[in-house]
């Protein structure tokens, strides 16, 4: 194994502890456009990553070479390089019974065991889901149509005694539609991505969703300035979510800066609202059978009945906040271990959209979004948008051009979930009615 020969080679140099992380990895990528091949790419590629501790201190290395050369070579940069690096007591490898006894993924089921798809066939994909838009009136044309396939094996060793991998394959398949033109072009997209190819709807009812989506925003204008009400719709509404698990994050918490950082055992959503994590979801994007420094993996609740239960902590934030790791640390190839959520899942409400924006009365309904301005130790929250006015309880005209505003403390306060969050996504949120923001349009 490359990450155990790593591991080798860094204890040889004198690193006091190590891990090792191989990334095995190919991926085909087909573009559409005019029913002919706009693009077509493969990529493959075997990368190697090395962290090396020494007395408090670390340095992470990597390449895409992996001849014993390149490995002992890198093994002694790294420790080279950690002899000059701060030192962090916090630093440090799990005690060996911390260790995951599963070592593998095949019960998740995050890996496609059909043979993968051919460029041809992803070909076939993709034009169906172009033909499918340019069949609806009014769809001037599609900016793309894709459909790609990817499958990664990861493996990880680790000095204390830890080897395990797993694989993980992802299907996407989308398309982005246009109608009208010069000022008054409008563009909007589908995209659906599974695990499996059987998890996939049909390339057509994605190619419909888009130019459904696009034909909507036609006639877009700015809304009117004021106080209202905003739904945020399912496609958006995990970006709030967002917010709040990035201030649930060991690492801000620890740094001061997060403006979250006093809010353990306190009300962060509605009464009746849990947000759960659980990477332990079959066939689901983020599922994982251990984190990234080899502890076990386990679902746990971060929000109950609307109340703060703790942070996403890796070894070394828990460290600092006197707390056990949640299991929660991730990595890239060049980069040590830090905090990252698997799947989440936020607790439905009882009622439709529709429902929702009917109690509304007057109002913004957000589609998409665009740049950001978050403050991350105060909370308050800007960012454009575009979507749909509401007036009377119903849609009235669509919308863009506009800024949406306001603290996070106060927008996840009054929440109303609706009842239509989608399967086979990472983080499982419905449409989301936020009370009293302010909208900045015409």
């Amino acid at each position: 194994m490359l990450a155990e020969t790593m591991i080798a080679a860094a204890r040889r140099a004198g690193a006091d502890q190590a891990d090792a992380l191989t990334v095995r990895g190919q991926s085909v990528s087909i573009d559409m456009r005019n029913r002919t091949l706009e693009h077509a790419e493969r990529a493959e590629g075997v990368e190697i990553g090395l962290r090396v501790l020494i007395g408090g201190r670390q340095a992470c290395v990597s390449t895409s070479e992996h001849s014993p050369a390149t490995i002992a070579d890198m093994a002694e940069r790294a420790v080279a390089m950690a002899k000059e690096a701060p030192v962090d007591d916090t630093l440090g490898l799990a005690d060996p019974d911390q260790l995951a006894s599963m070592r593998e993924a095949t019960s998740l089921q995050i890996a496609d065991d059909r043979p993968d798809p051919q460029p041809d066939h992803l070909q076939q994909l993709a034009l169906r889901a172009e033909a499918a838009a340019l069949d609806q009136p009014g769809i001037t044309q599609v900016e793309s149509a894709n459909a790609a396939f990817s499958r990664r094996e990861v493996w990880l060793a680790t000095s204390n005694g830890f080897s395990g991998g797993y694989g993980r394959s992802t299907h996407v398949i989308s398309a982005v539609a246009i109608t009208g033109e010069g000022l008054g072009m409008e563009r909007d997209y589908a995209a659906e991505s599974r695990i499996w190819a059987d998890d996939l709807p049909e390339p057509e009812e994605i190619g419909r969703l888009a130019a459904r989506r696009t034909l909507e925003r036609a006639g877009s204008r700015k809304p009117p300035t004021g106080a209202f009400p905003i739904l945020y719709d399912r496609r958006v509404a995990a970006s709030l979510i967002g917010h709040l698990l990035s201030a649930v994050n060991g690492a801000a918490v620890a740094r001061g800066s997060s403006w979250l950082r006093d809010a353990l055992g306190t009300a962060v959503l509605p009464k009746g609202m849990d947000l759960v994590e659980d990477p332990h979801r079959l066939r689901y994007p983020s599922s994982r059978p251990f984190d990234a420094e080899g502890l076990a993996t386990a679902k746990r609740s971060i929000v109950a009945d609307g109340i703060l239960q703790g942070w996403t902590l890796d070894l070394a934030t828990g460290r600092k906040l006197g707390m056990d790791s949640t299991a929660s640390a991730a990595r890239g190839i060049s980069s040590p271990p830090s905090p990252s959520i698997s799947n989440v899942i936020l607790t439905p409400g009882g009622q439709s959209r529709d429902q929702l924006i009917a109690d509304m009365g007057r109002g913004l309904v957000v589609t998409s979004m665009l740049g950001s301005s978050i403050n991350g130790t105060t909370g308050d929250y800007s960012r454009g948008a575009a979507g749909f006015w509401v007036e009377n309880g119903q849609i009235a005209y669509p919308v863009n051009e506009c800024t949406i505003a306001g603290n996070l403390r106060d927008m996840l306060m009054t929440l109303i979930a609706a009842n239509d969050a989608l399967p086979w996504r990472g983080s499982e949120v419905p449409s989301l009615l936020v009370e009293g923001m302010t909208v900045a349009g015409a």
